[in-house]
């Protein structure tokens, strides 16, 4: 019996690291855009290696709190899909896929832009988890994450979340803004009878179409049980039908920001998995996020379960 199983994408990810007058910000209304010049050779500082995916990310987070966790998603037959299992199983998290004849994702992030980053993913066999790829009989846990998933993966993601349902096992789901997009009708299948529903305020936009924060969490917590949106430094909200919260941010140095969303969510569900109020949970999910963004790479410094007091002291969280 797992504690929690996670579904979603894997990824090898480097990072790109170039310091250099060649590379321009400019700014066009209110985005902020990477020139580099065309037919130039810009020289690369540094290059860190590491895996992502919001699968992986957040098996990571919870293996590391001291869950059983195990992971479902697809793995390619070429060395990159090696590094990730042998991540995975390091991180004694048990791999619960698929593999096939492709690649496995790969994300080149160029960093140092602002405090921010820019990614060009390659989504490579992560699209391809079909339903026939998934034991489902052997899925035996007391929760689900799911990440975000597209193509095929995303039926399978589905059909993961109406076992759920039969089975009375609570889960949780983190849409991407590509998934979001998509509309709530798409969606409504994993979003209706969701325990804890996690996105940022661009996506609850796309599938509320309002832009009050409070109305947002109104219209989407009658289809999920506790529903989190994030917005950047002004912190993030919450609602489960009896409380609303606000999170605020805190001071922290920002080295790079992938994966920030993946620990956000994993320690918001993990503090409600394990029955922990609401308040809790949102101030264990910045302390995760906090700690990843201080660093290069999603996963080298997610909590173990025996930081997590240190780390949540001095978070505030109100009623609003």
């Amino acid at each position: 019996m797992y504690d929690i199983i996670t579904v979603g994408s894997a990824t090898v990810d480097v990072f790109v690291h170039t310091v250099t007058d060649a590379t321009k910000i400019t700014s066009v209304k209110r985005e902020h855009d990477v020139c580099f010049p065309i037919g130039g050779k810009i020289l690369i500082d540094k290059l860190t290696f590491d895996t992502g995916g919001a699968g992986t990310n957040t098996a990571v987070a919870f293996s590391r709190l001291g869950l059983k966790t195990g992971w479902i998603g697809k793995l390619g037959d070429d060395a990159n899909s090696k590094h990730v299992l042998d991540v995975m199983n390091m991180e004694r998290v048990r791999f619960l896929g698929s593999h096939g004849k492709g690649n496995t994702g790969y994300s080149v992030i160029i960093v140092g832009l602002l405090n921010d980053r820019t990614i060009l993913t390659h989504k490579g066999i992560n699209d391809s988890l079909t339903r026939t790829n998934v034991t489902f009989p052997k899925l035996k846990t007391r929760w689900y994450y799911f990440g975000s998933m597209m193509g095929a993966s995303f039926n399978t993601l589905c059909s993961l979340a109406m076992h759920a349902k039969l089975n009375s096992i609570p889960y949780a789901f983190n849409p991407s803004t590509y998934l979001a997009k998509q509309g709530y009708k798409i969606l409504s299948p994993i979003i209706d009878g969701c325990e804890v529903l996690v996105l940022n305020k661009e996506e609850a936009q796309l599938l509320t179409h309002t832009t009050h924060v409070a109305k947002m969490l109104e219209i989407l917590q009658r289809r999920a049980n506790t529903v989190v949106i994030t917005d950047g430094k002004n912190g993030a909200f919450a609602f489960d039908g009896h409380e609303r919260l606000r999170l605020f941010t805190r001071a922290v140095r920002v080295v790079e920001t992938t994966g920030a969303g993946d620990a956000f969510a994993s320690g918001v569900v993990y503090a409600v998995s394990r029955g922990k109020p609401l308040s809790e949970a949102m101030k264990t999910g910045l302390a995760e996020s906090e700690s990843v963004i201080q660093h290069i790479g999603a996963k080298n410094n997610l909590l173990r379960k025996s930081q997590l007091h240190k780390n949540i002291k001095h978070i505030r969280v109100e009623a609003f």
